[in-house]
């Protein structure tokens, strides 16, 4: 299926210090902390080889407990980031450690009887059939077997998919005693990605029981709902709904049937065009879907669920490579800084399950071994992707999509192409800039004619500033669109500055309640109570200062709020840790305002 848009070869980015290398390293070390022995616990204890020790601190709990009916989704998780990893790192020791793992699958697998390498019973699927009360196993074994193809597609581990094949034909064998009716009452029971997992499947093999797969693990009940215009998703568990369109997006991919497509349109449409979301990006609250531009009602302390912020980030670039419309890099690129980064501790590495937006909120940490959440799992996989977000191909060039910055080695028309993205940070500057200042240095082995294409996001406060070699060059594109220059490059410098302010972010239906954004990043006042603010929101500027803007040669992002009854100040949402804070502040003008 061709896309407007392909990502640069895995592995030809590498990551520059910055904060995105510092919150991936720090995410690395989580990885490896966790012992191989006790990822595996619950595989070994499925297949006879393992049992539960005396000592109750050597082993995982919470979520991955051996009583827990999810044991096991978080590993499959650990696979698909590994792999991710590898493939963008070329990191041998991590792939050392998930090869072992892979391998012991195996060993279960065949413990088992050569088909079933599941850290949970076989018999929890029937269960389900019979309409008794079981924890979502689909989603349990789906991250598994989404490790696993991770591992072979990435990480080029045959066994990997000698495993997941061998697997499939169990599946393969109970499904196809249902009936259409019945299959969709197993469906409704949380599926995960099953139809996203077939789907790879099917691309790799063509086999038609993979084909039989992706057709039985089909959602009408949700899809055609999304087809027929309607809103199914109100109030409807939000991830459970997004790893299934995932599956029509990568059934699109390899099949090529309309329908498929369709489906991806229709519930981005009614998930986010027509839904509206909060300042930092996210929809949810208490998991599920918040009421069409009604968000208000819904500030509290279980909004904007990881899972959820991750997993349509990943529907977002399904997007971005077929249509090339900017405002899916722009959505992503929200939901890093307010989402991503504001959900990960940025000294221990956990994860927030949730992101409170209500008054006086406190986000509720993780432990490395006594919850695996869900989100403990989309955590590890979001910190191993960065470097696959920055640079794109195009047929006719390459694309700068996210500024993190990194180093491509590229090649255009079999010319060794260097490109080094670098954030300037303008410590020459008498206060602290106004706009984010990017460098490209681009080196070609021999000149090399391509289109460099520059994302200019939605937070664009001004005309962009480019210049080439120091030739300034005209600019008129406006905020969420490209600035494009096609030339043969050789040693060329690219400078591009981006106006930055500050904006305030209403409440759809609460305009007179605003958030503080400064460029993509939202701000979180420092108090535990609602707080009611003097405040023109066409003119934040008047009521946000720099606060303890410099240390050393680096510029702080603090303000402080002025001609208030009571100081208050404001750090980037994704640098809180403990503190008490709010997001959303009921504002009126000030007096003769």
């Amino acid at each position: 299926m061709k896309h407007v848009f392909s990502p640069v070869e895995r592995g030809r980015v590498k990551l520059l210090p910055s904060l995105f290398e510092r919150r991936a390293a720090l995410n690395r070390r989580y990885m490896m902390s966790l012992t191989t022995e006790n990822l595996l616990q619950n595989y070994y204890l499925e297949a006879g080889l393992w049992a539960p020790r005396d000592d109750p601190a050597e082993i995982h709990w919470g979520w991955e407990s051996p009583t827990c009916q999810l044991r096991g989704h978080f590993p499959g998780h650990w696979l698909s980031a590994a792999a991710h990893l590898y493939a963008n790192t070329g990191d041998s020791e991590v792939k050392g450690k998930a090869d072992r793992i892979v391998s012991e699958l195996a060993r279960c697998q065949q413990e088992n009887g050569g088909e079933w390498a599941g850290s949970i019973p076989e018999k929890y699927f029937d269960w389900i059939a019979r309409g008794k009360r079981v924890w979502a196993p689909h989603y349990t074994v789906h991250k598994t077997l989404m490790g696993l193809y991770d591992m072979y597609a990435l990480a080029g581990n045959e066994q990997a998919l000698a495993v997941l094949t061998n697997w499939a034909r169990w599946f393969h064998r109970w499904s196809g005693q249902f009936t259409r009716a019945q299959m969709d009452d197993i469906l409704d029971v949380e599926t995960g990605g099953m139809l996203e997992v077939w789907a790879n499947l099917y691309g790799v093999t063509g086999r038609e029981e993979h084909l039989d797969l992706v057709r039985r693990y089909d959602r009408p009940r949700l899809f055609d709902r999304l087809l027929a215009g309607e809103d199914p998703l109100t109030n409807m568990h939000a991830n459970t709904t997004i790893p299934e369109v995932h599956g029509a997006a990568r059934a699109w991919e390899v099949t090529g049937e309309q329908r498929w497509r369709s489906i991806v349109d229709a519930y981005w449409r009614q998930a986010v065009t027509e839904r509206g979301h909060y300042c930092t990006g996210g929809q949810t609250c208490g998991e599920i879907w918040t009421p069409k531009q009604q968000l208000a009602s819904r500030l509290g302390d279980k909004n904007q669920e990881h899972c959820v912020v991750y997993n349509m980030m990943r529907l977002a670039e399904y997007l971005w490579r077929w249509t090339g419309d900017i405002t899916y890099a722009d959505y992503w690129e929200r939901n890093l800084y307010n989402g991503i980064l504001a959900q990960q501790h940025p000294e221990t590495g956990m994860v927030a399950y949730f992101l409170p937006l209500e008054p006086g909120a406190q986000k509720r940490w993780g432990t490395p071994t006594h919850d695996f959440w869900c989100c403990h799992g989309t955590l590890v996989q979001a910190h191993t992707i960065y470097e696959e977000s920055v640079f794109y191909e195009a047929e006719d060039g390459l694309v700068v999509t996210q500024f993190i910055p990194s180093r491509l080695s590229w090649q255009r028309d079999g010319v060794p192409v260097s490109i080094t993205l670098a954030i300037d940070p303008q410590t020459g500057a008498t206060h602290r800039p106004d706009r984010l200042a990017v460098d490209l240095t681009i080196d070609c082995a021999r000149p090399a004619e391509f289109v460099l294409r520059i994302r200019l996001p939605w937070w664009l406060a001004g005309p962009a500033a480019v210049s080439v070699n120091g030739e300034r060059l005209p600019v008129a594109q406006g905020p969420s669109s490209f600035w494009s220059i096609r030339r043969t490059w050789s040693s060329d410098r690219v400078r591009v500055e981006l106006p930055k302010a500050l904006t305030t972010c209403p409440l759809a239906d609460r305009p007179d309640t605003v958030a503080f954004l400064d460029g993509p990043v939202v701000l979180a006042g420092l108090c535990d109570e609602e707080r009611s603010l003097l405040a023109d929101p066409a003119n934040p500027q008047a009521v946000l200062v720099p606060d303890n803007e410099r240390e050393w040669t680096f510029w702080q992002a603090g303000y402080r709020a002025v001609g208030q009854r009571r100081g208050l100040r404001f750090l980037p949402l994704y640098q809180i840790r403990d503190e008490r804070y709010t997001v959303y502040f009921p504002v009126r003008p000030p007096r003769g305002g």
